[in-house]
């Protein structure tokens, strides 16, 4: 299965994005799942180490939604909005959290396929910066980064929206380097359950 977990507040051009790609996985035969953060209560780790002892986080809250759905997940896509030049809150608050299910057990992540998706207002906002920072999250747990590849789409699928979702539809080259990064993508995962 394949995660899609959107980290905008917002029901716009990230989370159609993030759709679209789940869309193209469906039709090449993966299943999919999708959450998003908007509307949920996830509270912010606070690095108390609790799960290192207990094996889970202390705070109960829809965090344990994304919990369940990672288990199950062989590819996860993390799709956030650009924020000051890098990733939203939001979206840095489910990575952080993503902590307890390490603590539990140290291998998690391993052989579970990445991809990053970034959606800026402007044509350079921080896209590729909100990228890496998902890419380093990614390398740190053990998963497997998975971009597009040269010529267009070297960390991921970048857009610029024009802060809209009107301008999102119509960013064509953004919409290429997804459908590059979802190609690549789909290969990993084929390889692996090979």
């Amino acid at each position: 299965m394949i995660v899609g977990i959107c980290g905008s507040p917002r029901k716009k051009a990230t989370e159609h994005v993030l759709k679209e790609a789940l869309t193209i996985l469906k039709k090449m035969g993966f299943k999919t799942a999708f959450f998003t953060v908007r509307g949920k209560k996830i509270g912010f780790c606070t690095h108390c180490d609790y799960c290192l002892e207990n094996k889970k986080c202390i705070i109960e809250d829809d965090m344990n939604e994304v919990y369940a759905l990672l288990k199950d997940a062989e590819g996860i896509i993390l799709a956030t909005p650009v924020y000051n030049g890098g990733i939203s809150a939001q979206t840095k608050t489910v990575m952080d959290r993503c902590r307890a299910l390490v603590a539990a057990d140290k291998n998690f992540f391993k052989h579970k396929v990445g991809m990053a998706i970034a959606v800026g207002g402007d044509r350079i906002g921080g896209q590729e910066m909100a990228i890496q920072q998902i890419i380093t999250f990614y390398i740190l747990n053990g998963a497997i980064p998975v971009s597009g590849g040269f010529f267009g789409a070297n960390l991921g699928a970048t857009f610029w929206s024009k802060d809209t979702l009107e301008g999102v539809k119509g960013d064509e080259e953004g919409f290429r380097s997804l459908r590059k990064t979802v190609r690549r993508f789909a290969e990993f995962l084929r390889r692996f359950e090979a």
